[in-house]
This record gives structure tokens, C-alpha cells and sequence, in this order.
């Protein structure tokens, strides 16, 4: 049995609830223990080191300190959340001054130290690395039967930050979809950004980038987008009818989260699946 300590990231606190019903029926199936680390806070989002770069290090510092008392390392089902610990925790652990500073801070504040002996996983590696895809395809209830577009995004996609996946030609979110009945489609803006940070400052921008990689996997054939990135799919899913009227380019496809896919193909939710199954017919040109 897999355990870890889990972070959800911050849209299941707030505006993707789906992501936590999910993410809790997904874990049960699989055989893995999630365990809270209640009252971790928020990863930064590539916000919060805009404006105070020290802050989001010690905020950080203090999520894996908690982790370390409970001797897990950390599982979370964002890419974002998953990118921004991962480059703190690096950047923490290659300098023992500011590591000092920031411990000096956390015994302050709340008591905690942190010493680096945590690592920081995202749900897509812990299920090929750690599960395994004969595992995963052993416990399909409902096979995923359509093409999908698999969506990574650009923050866990490091050097060391994406388990055995390559880097810059990454495969393992294909290998998913396909365990699960569907059909991959292998598109360029899958690794892209979509702007998810200037949002409220550059809103064009991220319209323009949204919209350019919704059109580009319905180009290629995809019925569905399964985001591995929860930011991401608030901007492709919530932001898609603005984006393609900004642009005129076609964005009419429905988004889900990796969890999601998984906790449907797993047997779980079926009401949602079939809900899933009418937006793919209705959405979808």
C-alpha cells in the first residue's frame, strides 16, 4: 500500500470540489493512504513569489516540515502545485544559509524545522512509478473510450520533478489514457503554458494561449482534454467560451482533471461518467 502525505493544491479548496470527492474514491480503489496535512497552505500558484519570494519559501518550508513529522513524502494532483514545491524545495536544499534563516522563522512561528528529507510527487507519477499501468489496467470498470488530449502543462515538467518521465517528451500521461481504454493523441501545446499567473494582469495573453491550445487538440482529433494541471484546467475549462470569441479560433471542448478519469474509469462516480459522456456529445463539434 502506497502512502503519502497529500496536498490537493488550491483549486479543490475552492473552486473544483471534484478534485477532492475524487481524488478520495481514486486513492481508495488504488490501495493508496492519503494523508492530510491539515492546515498546509497554499503552494504560491507562481503568484505569491511575485510579490515576496522569501514568504512563499518559508510557506512552503512549513508544508514540508509538516510532511517530515509525519515521515511521508508529498502527493498532490496539481502540476502547478507539484512544480512550485519541487523548485523550493531544490532551491531550499541547495543552500544551507537561507535553509538556516527559514528554519529560523518556522521554530518561531509554529514550532516546526525542516531538514530536507521529503520528496514531492504528482498523482500521474505515482501511479505509473509507483502502481504501475498492469496494476491500473487490472481495475478498469469503465473503459475511457474516447480520444484524448492529454494536457501536462509546463511546472512539473524539471529535470528530476517528473518521476521516469522525459522531460521534454513526456509519455506517461498517454500511457494513462491508454490503460484506460482511450486513444492519445500526441499534440505540441500538451507542455505549454497557458498563463495561468498573469490571468488577472494579462488576460489577452493568457486568452490567446488558452484558446490556441484548445484549438490545436480539437485540430488533432481529441473529443476531451484531461488536465494533469488543476490551475490549467480552470483557465481551459472556465475560460474557454471567452477565449474562443477573443481569438474566433474553435475552443468548444469539454475539460476534466486526471482524477476525474481515473475515479471514472475505475467505476466510481457513473452518474458522472454518463454526465461526461452527454457534455462530449453536446460540446463537442
Amino acid at each position: 500500500m502506497a502512502k503519502y502525505a497529500y496536498h490537493p493544491g488550491n483549486v479543490a479548496h475552492s473552486s473544483a470540489p471534484e478534485v477532492a470527492t475524487t481524488m478520495e474514491s481514486l486513492a481508495h480503489t488504488l490501495n493508496i493512504t492519503l494523508v492530510p496535512l491539515n492546515g498546509a497552505t497554499s503552494c504560491g500558484a507562481g503568484i505569491v513569489r511575485q510579490a515576496n519570494r522569501r514568504l512563499q519559501l518559508t510557506l512552503n518550508a512549513r508544508t514540508f516540515a509538516m510532511a517530515e513529522a509525519l515521515g511521508l513524502d508529498i502527493m498532490t494532483p496539481c502540476a502547478a502545485t507539484a512544480g512550485n514545491l519541487n523548485e523550493d524545495l531544490a532551491t531550499l536544499k541547495s543552500d544551507q544559509i537561507l535553509l538556516k534563516e527559514i528554519n529560523d522563522t518556522l521554530a518561531k512561528t509554529c514550532g516546526l524545522t525542516f531538514t530536507g528529507d521529503v520528496s514531492v510527487h504528482h498523482l500521474l507519477h505515482v501511479i505509473v512509478d509507483e502502481i504501475g499501468i498492469d496494476v491500473l489496467e487490472k481495475k478498469i470498470v469503465n473503459p475511457i473510450d474516447f480520444t484524448v488530449a492529454g494536457y501536462y502543462g509546463p511546472n512539473m515538467q524539471q529535470e528530476g520533478m517528473c518521476g521516469g518521465d522525459d522531460v521534454f517528451d513526456p509519455n506517461y500521461l498517454e500511457q494513462v489514457i491508454s490503460a484506460l481504454g482511450g486513444t492519445p493523441i500526441v499534440w505540441e501545446s500538451r507542455t505549454q503554458s497557458v498563463g495561468v499567473p498573469g490571468l488577472f494582469s494579462e488576460e489577452s495573453t493568457v486568452m490567446k494561449q488558452a484558446a490556441e491550445a484548445l484549438s490545436e487538440a480539437k485540430a488533432e482529433g481529441a473529443e476531451l482534454i484531461v488536465s494533469a494541471c488543476n490551475l490549467s484546467h480552470a483557465v481551459l475549462d472556465i475560460y474557454q467560451g471567452k477565449a474562443g470569441r477573443n481569438t474566433g479560433l474553435a475552443t468548444n471542448i469539454p475539460v476534466i482533471h486526471l482524477c476525474e478519469m481515473l475515479s471514472f474509469a475505475l467505476g466510481c462516480h457513473n452518474d458522472r461518467l454518463a454526465m461526461l459522456r452527454t457534455r462530449i456529445a453536446v460540446i463537442g463539434d
